[in-house]
């Protein structure tokens, strides 16, 4: 608005006098300024005031004394005497006539017909008229504006024009907007006058007199304004409307500003606001406004600011019209300034070669940057990259310029520099641009030249580890490998901003470090020679030599120039520290990879070299001792777990790829297992687990290697132990801990031991001190524990003893496992006169795991000492099996036959490694299947047990018991005892392992199955464990038991079948689909036997001909239901049931229950009591069965009494089965008694469950009489044809 530039405007002091009514400065303005403020100053004074404090009166009075000289309050005071309330309906009557009319209309109510123009009409006026001119006028302007949809117009009106009549206009304005707040908003009022000539000098006006409007203007402007204010007249107009209120109250400037950018509106305002804020600081040395501001809005997190902010920049360079009003060109003329006030003064014109310069190494004939300069110069340059990279500005000739000559300036070696340096480096690789002539292109490489020759006095000297140098080398490193996209990546990084690159712009740049600055071999030699990072962490950011070795690593640089690089990576790593740097296990990775590929298949002899093993046990030396339980102090925890990492890792990459090492004839060197059995794994892994916070992925890392190749240190009950030792309960037991506990040595622990045979006191005393210290710290004490276990198998050592040494024990186990194990088993062997005991190794074991049960037999009811061997043979198990697959894995190309050997069949050759994976497997199963079969007999009693009367079968018998009874019997009350004994115990122990080898692989089953007891075990776990597995495993054990039916001989089938047919009841009753199954077995069970009787008598011949109709036709029993004359069955048989209808009632809750679709039997006891009773009742308990479940599992307790009862008779060959010749009559003729009738059928009774004696077969009185004495449910004949189906079941043996 250059209108408004000879116009006077509010003084920010007069404005911050109005603002805070301060009469005092109010007193001391000159009379121009007094006479702009004095519509309010009016109001003030006259108006009745709502402070009636006594000091306020004073300041009423100095206004009134300062009003009284001024001729221009009494027009003032005319004003505020008119009616404004019938001036508001008046304003509201014209209001709603251009509302009605249209806004073009010329009519007003306020206004009359107008004789002469509007400024003459203002003049000749008195105070009312004139109030009405400028309202009608400013409501013209405010109709327009809001009729106009955001589009700007230009209103030309004379009374806001003439400058007569301005400060008169003013006056009337500002009495309109303070008196008709509510038709008049101050806001758009505002928006009103941008559209007239010296609106802006108005809108202060009327804001000075309002001052506690300033923010609700301000902010209403600037929402309404446009997202681009330079592209519009209305834009520019609103922006210096607000700079010139910004102007007048220059403490709110900054949060205007903010405004904008909330809003992201008017960019230009908040440019020019920071450039007039810029111009009143005094900081000469610092980071200027503009560079702040203008950095946060491109390198902020807001994305929508960036982008509104970006735009700004690139439209104003589009536009032709680039003078000096436009801000964008005040921006960049200041940054310039800015620039070039922090450059070097003195610089030499002349390029100087390093020969030519005879001086002291550190001394340049370039003068570089001051140090007070080198922050605001890293600041503009971040700058100078925002504006080009994001924003798009393409610089000037004099802006490239400048820009090159500071970013080769040479700054102090200070933190700062070296940041500097590098910004300036990667500024040249992202804009290549502003090298354009060769002299600037030799300027660029004697800085770069400069750069490598200064890195090591910049890093000593600056003490910052990550210098410019590694950056250097990072980027000569990707260029020979052509990985541009990396240092794009490498650039955006250290710059902060992700900017846009081409590839094809580091062209040039390319060549000159390729070929001038650092050829590859130049770049593999030097980076061997830089230092290794002290003390390297994550707290070490920025550019690193790891990083360099990292990418010559992958691109294979070392290995084609012939340079070792295991010496500089051996330092690093033992140079390490928490929290631990990422780039460490990639480069352990990349390394390891580089060992065993090759480069290239012409040369497979170029690889890195491994590190020693001499060099790993230097890291556990102190460790391996045990002579400390404190890590050696000259390598921290981390470098030994990066150690470690580094071996299994490398074990595992050499088994993987062993086919192809030997495919390429190259057999690299593999770890000892002496060394890895002298590196303490698991304690290194503890060590680990609570620091896995510090240690990033490293822990999961080792837990993964630790899984694959070492399962028996990852067995889940060491870890539950270890939670229990290092709980809460353990720390409390720390708290407990005296000095007593401490002053026990190794030495006094094997005193106390060579006197247990008399003297169990000191050695308990000991041992319980021991249990207050940590893993750790019982490390010394292992060897004298495990020495002295065979001394504690003697008679007379009390329990407490045993138990507190088990303990001790499984602490150690979780730091020291695989050397415990080997102690333990060689320190528990059996001591035979005159032969020299063997020491096992730890090969030995996983080779042979058997060795741990070859202990002393005193061991085998030792309960505590038995519960230590029982956990090494599991981990020997396991170690057994990864320590098979790692030797098939070494050994894979050693039986493959010869190509000369193949004789062309497909296939061939992979025949050796079937046949070897077949034979691991079996000998895993036989080690398995053995380890079974001596725990099983490890069970059985010996022969003085025997003697003393312990029953081997209690075991199995109690636990059937009390599955099956919901009380405990009276023979588990009579063997209470037995459940104190050593023997019970062991049993237990081992159960318990024999349970987890059977989860964990149920193909153990399959190696036992010709065994009683794993079938009779199976049952119970079915019923504990109704997993897939176990249905699997069920399906098996019966499909064995039908086979075995066919190939066993009698006396050898009754042996069997006896002891393992209660197990398919359990089976049933965890499965119901083998219900089929196991019927069909039971049903030819029972033909075998039936046809072994035969051949002894046919008396049985009823028998075998009911099963075989039952087995052949199940489905004939439904056809008896459908026969009319049997439905409701005979009318002159009478029911001798205590009660018929509980037999009816009990036939159905038996039989319709829902799911009995799939069963025959079941459909045939369905429709028979179909028509009883058609509401089906739950059975005892009140959990409703399926039918399968229910109906068949008495079927089979029936089928299984019969069967038991055809074995009884095959194994009696003098019994004679002889059936009365009439129902219920003796062989006299003469009814039998009922006890007659039970004793002459008594072999031939089936059992429900649940029935306490055998049932009469027979249909004479005989057997009504057992049956009612008995009290035996049963069915009557009328309701059920057929006394073998009344009894629920297929009765095979009938008089009929």
């Amino acid at each position: 608005m250059a209108e408004c530039t000879s116009l006077q405007f509010v003084s920010p002091f007069a404005f911050e006098a109005m603002q805070k009514v301060d009469v005092v400065r109010l007193a001391s303005l000159s009379d121009p300024e007094l006479r702009l403020l004095l519509p309010c100053l009016v109001r003030m004074a006259l108006c009745a005031p709502a402070d009636q404090s006594q000091s306020w009166a004073q300041d009423k009075k100095l206004i009134l004394r300062l009003l009284s000289g001024v001729e221009a309050v009494n027009s003032i005071v005319a004003l505020l005497s008119v009616d404004f309330h019938a001036l508001e309906q008046d304003a509201s009557k014209e209001q709603q006539l251009r509302h009605k009319l249209g806004g073009a209309s010329s009519e007003s109510i306020l206004v009359s017909q107008l004789q002469h123009g509007l400024t003459l009409e203002f003049e000749h006026s008195d105070s009312p008229r004139r109030l009405r001119l400028v309202l009608s006028e400013l409501l013209a302007i405010m109709n327009k504006v809001s009729e106009s949809n955001g589009e700007f117009f230009f209103k030309s009106s004379e009374l806001f024009e003439s400058p007569v009549y301005l400060e008169e206009a003013a006056d009337v304005l500002c009495i309109l907007q303070a008196e008709l707040p509510s038709l008049l908003p101050i806001v758009d009022v505002a928006e009103a006058l941008l559209h007239v000539r010296n609106g802006a000098w108005f809108l202060c006006l009327l804001v000075a007199n309002v001052p506690d409007s300033f923010n609700e203007v301000c902010r209403g402007l600037i929402k309404n304004g446009e997202r681009q204010d330079e592209e519009s007249l209305g834009g520019r107009r609103r922006t210096d409307a607000l700079r010139f209120l910004c102007k007048m109250n220059p403490s709110q400037a900054l949060k205007v500003r903010g405004m904008v950018v909330e809003e992201c509106h008017l960019p230009g305002l908040g440019v020019a606001l920071t450039l007039d804020h810029t111009k009143n600081e005094a900081c000469e040395d610092g980071v200027s406004d503009l560079v702040c501001f203008v950095s946060g809005l491109l390198l902020g997190t807001n994305a929508k600011v960036r982008t509104w902010f970006g735009t700004f920049i690139r439209n104003g360079q589009q536009r032709k019209r680039e003078t000096s009003s436009s801000v964008l060109w005040q921006m960049r003329r200041q940054l310039l300034l800015e620039l070039m006030g922090i450059l070097p003064t003195v610089r030499s014109t002349r390029i100087v070669e390093e020969a030519d310069v005879e001086m002291e190494p550190n001394v340049s004939v370039y003068s570089g940057l001051k140090e007070e300069h080198v922050v605001k110069a890293s600041a503009l340059l971040r700058l100078y990259c925002a504006l080009m990279g994001i924003a798009g500005l393409k610089p000037t000739e004099e802006e490239a310029e400048q820009l090159l000559q500071l970013m080769t300036s040479r700054p102090p070696a200070t933190p700062a520099g070296v940041r500097f340096v590098s910004l300036s480096f990667c500024m040249l690789l992202a804009f290549s641009t502003l090298v354009s002539t060769p002299e600037q292109e030799q300027l660029m490489v004697v800085w770069l030249s400069w750069m490598i020759k200064e890195e090591a006095y910049f890093e000593s000297t600056s003490g910052v580890s990550a210098s410019f140098g590694e950056m250097l080398l990072l980027v000569a490193m990707y260029f020979h490998s052509n990985q541009l996209s990396a240092i794009i990546d490498l650039v955006c990084s250290t710059l902060g901003m992700k900017i846009v690159i081409k590839p094809s712009s580091l062209s040039r740049m390319k060549t000159i470090f390729t070929q001038e600055i650092f050829t590859e071999q130049v770049v593999t030699a030097h980076a061997v020679r830089v230092p290794v990072t002290s003390n390297l962490s994550a707290n070490i950011t920025g550019f690193l030599p790891i990083h360099c070795i990292y990418q010559l690593l992958r691109s294979r640089s070392f290995t084609k120039h012939k340079v070792s690089i295991k010496d500089w990576i051996y330092r690093q790593l033992c140079e390490t520290s928490t929290p631990l740097h990422p780039q460490l296990l990639p480069l352990i990775d990349v390394y390891i990879n580089s060992i065993l590929t090759p480069a290239s298949k012409s040369n497979p002899e170029a690889t890195n070299q491994p590190v020693t093993e001499q060099e790993i046990l230097n890291i556990f030396h102190e460790v391996i001792g045990g002579d400390s339980v404190r890590l050696n102090q000259r390598f921290s925890i981390t470098a030994q777990l990066l150690v470690l990492y580094y071996i299994l890792s490398y074990e595992e990459a050499l088994l993987a790829n062993t086919k192809t090492l030997a495919a390429m004839q190259r057999k690299p060197k593999s770890y000892s297992s002496s060394l890895m059995d002298q590196i303490p794994i698991k304690f290194l892994i503890r060590q680990a687990q609570g620091l896995q916070q510090e240690l990033g992925g490293l822990h999961s890392a080792l837990l993964r290697l630790l899984a694959t190749n070492y399962p028996h240190l990852c067995i889940v009950d060491d870890w539950i132990c270890e939670e229990e030792i290092t709980g809460t309960d353990a720390l409390l037991r720390r708290m407990l801990l005296t000095n007593n506990a401490k002053i026990h040595s190794p030495k006094q622990l094997q005193e106390a031991f060579s006197d247990v045979p008399v003297n169990h006191t000191q050695v308990m005393q000991i041992i319980e001190h021991l249990t207050l210290l940590s893993a750790s710290e019982l490390i010394p004490y292992a060897e004298v524990l495990t020495s002295n276990m065979s001394q504690l198998l003697n008679s007379g050592v009390p329990r407490r003893i045993l138990q507190t040494v088990n303990k001790l024990w499984m602490v150690l186990n979780t730091v020291m496992p695989r050397r415990l194990w080997v102690m333990t088993v060689n320190a528990l062997q059996p001591s035979i006169k005159f032969v020299r005991q063997q020491k096992y190794t730890q090969n030995d074991l996983m080779i042979d795991p058997l060795i741990v049960l070859r202990c002393d037999q005193r061991v085998y009811r030792c309960p505590p000492l038995m519960d230590i061997t029982l956990h090494m043979l599991n981990g020997y198990l396991l170690a057994s099996k990864a320590y098979l697959s790692a030797h098939l894995k070494e050994t894979a190309e050693q039986d493959r036959p010869s190509q000369n050997n193949t004789i062309g069949l497909v296939g061939q050759t992979d025949a050796p490694e079937v046949t070897r994976e077949e034979l691991k497997n079996a000998l895993l199963a036989a080690q398995d299947s053995a380890a079974v079969q001596i725990l099983l007999e490890i069970c059985l009693p010996t022969e003085e047990e025997n003697a003393e009367g312990v029953n081997p079968d209690s075991l199995l018998r109690n636990i059937q018991s009390v599955i099956t009874s919901s009380s405990p019997s009276k023979e588990v009350e009579e063997g209470e005892d037995n459940l104190l004994g050593n023997l019970r115990e062991v049993q237990c122990l081992i159960c318990c392992l024999l349970h987890q080898m059977y989860i964990a692989d149920p193909n153990i089953a399959k190696l036992v199955h010709f065994q009683i007891f794993a079938i009779q075990l199976l049952s119970h776990l079915c019923i504990q464990y109704a997993l897939p597995k176990s249905l699997s495993v069920a399906r098996l054990a019966v499909n064995v038991m039908g086979t075995l039916l066919t190939v066993l001989t009698q006396a050898k089938r009754y042996a069997f079948f006896m002891p393992t047919l209660p197990s398919l009841v359990s089976f049933c009753r965890a499965f119901p689909p083998l219900y089929e199954d196991i019927m069909s077995l039971l049903i030819q069970i029972g033909q075998v036997c039936a046809s072994d009787v035969a051949t002894q008598t046919r008396d049985i011949d009823p028998i075998i001909t009911r099963l075989q109709q039952i087995k052949e036709k199940p489905s004939g029993w439904s056809q008896i239901y459908k026969d009319p004359a049997n439905k409701n069955g005979s009318r002159d048989t009478v029911s001798m049931d205590p009660d018929p209808g509980a037999g009816r009632r009990e036939f159905v809750r038996v039989c319709i229950v829902p799911g009995s679709e799939s069963c025959e039997v079941c459909k045939t006891a369905r429709l028979a009591a179909a028509d009883l009773w058609r509401e089906p009742e739950p059975p005892e308990g009140g959990r409703r069965l399926s039918l399968g479940a229910f109906f068949c599992t008495r079927a089979l307790h029936l089928l299984f009494s019969e069967i038991s009862f055809f074995f009884r008779v095959s194994r009696s060959p003098g019994l004679s089965l002889r059936f009365p010749a009439s129902p219920g009559k003796s062989e006299g003729g003469r009814p039998a008694t009922g006890r007659a009738a039970r004793a002459g059928l008594r072999c031939a009774r089936p059992f429900w469950p649940g029935s306490r004696g055998p049932r009469a077969v027979g249909g004479g009185s005989g057997g009504r009489e057992a049956r009612a004495e008995r009290a035996a449910p049963a069915f009557p004949p009328a309701q059920v044809p057929g006394r073998a189906a009344a009894r629920g079941g297929p009765r095979v043996l009938d008089s009929d």
